[in-house]
């Protein structure tokens, strides 16, 4: 009786209007006892209350995958560079500055001008566009100046009226020249021409002292100083960058899969034709003939990522300081090296002939020398095929080789063509 009740009360109840959904569906729930249920309404609640748990754990593994997705989406290239770290405009460049001063002011530091007289005669040339004329007799003793060469960079679109960074140097016998006053001295480049104007306080950033007794200390260099922002420029280099026709990008480090990589990236991102690698080294680009477009336009392309080609694998050797620098991509083939050390030992231990007593002998040095000769370390050790730096390194550490020890086993390996890699000796 109780369960058509139940049945009936069901059927007869509706669900209002007012709670559907577009596509969804929700029906008004009215909790009865377990006991006017059954087992198998407790069945069906357990199993709704597992559907829903299940969709809310897809729900929420959705979300994280869409935020994983959007990390690596946001991630940049690993390795990427931006082009205007790996090429340079042509054309754009640098120009070297060379000029000749004096260096007035110095305590008593300056050059001596009986060896150098070509200070004397600099500073008389200087006097007599003042209008002073000095007596073709006199030998004035120079202590407070000092001859110098003055050397500058000039930068690109460097303008008149603009300042640049002096180096001056002795070239004299002056003791330093701290305190002391560059003159004016013009600057000419390659082609002859006067490009700046230096004149200022020298910046030293070493000292020397020394003693009546002839001891001395001296720390860094205190003969070469630098004068910042002690150069004007007085002429601009003249710019081929605002004429009109493509532009061309030189790569710092010619390699083709760069300049393979960085056509690929421009013509991406401007369309295809834009870039064409002219060799391994050089790039031309389709510029505006406007030169304000061009700045804009060519500053965008130098903002682009490229990944540069992986570095060939070289060994640099400094022979002279025993330094060795080895690329992560140097591998050795199958060898064995032995190496060991040969040492020559040469002792002088001198001894004295006394002849006997009434013999009219002379007492003399005998020279008695000593060598001897041993050879020490001999290790033995193997390469595999396709021995890695890591592996060259800990074996030669663990036979306890030196640097010099290094070197010649690297250029045996080179000739015996075990190594795979450039020798490169500085």
């Amino acid at each position: 009786m109780k369960t058509r009740q139940l049945t009936r009360h069901l059927r007869n109840t509706a669900v209002p209007a007012s709670v559907h959904a577009p596509h969804e569906v929700r029906v008004q729930e009215h909790p009865l006892p377990d006991e006017l249920l059954g087992a198998r309404a407790t069945d069906a609640r357990r199993r709704s209350e597992l559907r829903r748990a299940l969709l809310r754990w897809r729900q929420a593994g959705a979300a994280l995958l869409a935020v994983f997705g959007l990390g690596l989406g946001l991630a940049g290239p690993a390795h990427a560079d931006k082009i205007r770290d790996l090429t340079s405009v042509a054309g754009v460049r640098t120009n070297q500055l060379i000029g000749y001063g004096l260096v007035v002011g110095l305590d008593g530091s300056g050059d001596q001008t009986t060896q150098a007289p070509f200070t004397t005669q600099s500073l008389e040339n200087m006097l007599q566009q003042f209008g002073i004329v000095v007596p073709a007799n006199a030998r004035p003793q120079l202590k407070n100046a000092a001859a110098v060469i003055v050397t500058a960079d000039l930068p690109p679109f460097a303008k008149p009226g603009q300042t640049i960074d002096v180096t001056v140097a002795s070239i004299g016998n002056a003791k330093t020249l701290r305190g002391g006053q560059l003159l004016m001295a013009p600057l000419k480049g390659a082609d002859g021409n006067t490009y700046a104007i230096a004149q200022g306080s020298v910046v030293i950033g070493g000292i020397s002292a020394q003693g009546k007794s002839g001891s001395s200390v001296q720390v860094n260099i205190s003969d070469s100083g630098r004068i910042p922002n002690g150069a004007t420029v007085e002429r601009a280099v003249p710019s081929s960058f605002a004429s009109g026709g493509d532009l061309v990008l030189n790569l710092n480090t010619p390699d083709f899969t760069t300049a393979s990589r960085v056509v690929q990236a421009i013509n991406a991102a401007y369309g295809a034709g834009t870039a064409n690698a002219l060799d391994g080294g050089s790039i031309a680009v389709r510029s505006p003939q406007d030169p304000s477009q061009k700045v804009s336009w060519l500053g965008d392309i130098q903002n682009i990522d490229v990944t540069p080609g992986d570095p060939p694998a070289r060994v640099v050797v400094n022979s002279r300081t025993g330094t060795v620098v080895i690329g992560s991509d140097v591998r050795v083939t199958a060898a064995a090296v032995a190496h060991g050390s040969i040492q020559v030992t040469i002792s002088e231990q001198p001894l004295v002939s006394q002849p006997n007593a009434f013999s009219k002998g002379q007492t003399a040095v005998v020279p008695s020398s000593d060598v001897q000769v041993s050879e020490n370390g001999g290790h033995m050790f193997k390469f595999g095929p396709g021995v890695s730096l890591d592996t060259i390194v800990r074996a030669v550490n663990q036979v306890g080789a030196a640097p010099s020890d290094l070197i010649s086993i690297l250029q045996a390996l080179k000739q015996a063509g075990a190594l795979h890699a450039d020798l490169v000796v500085i």
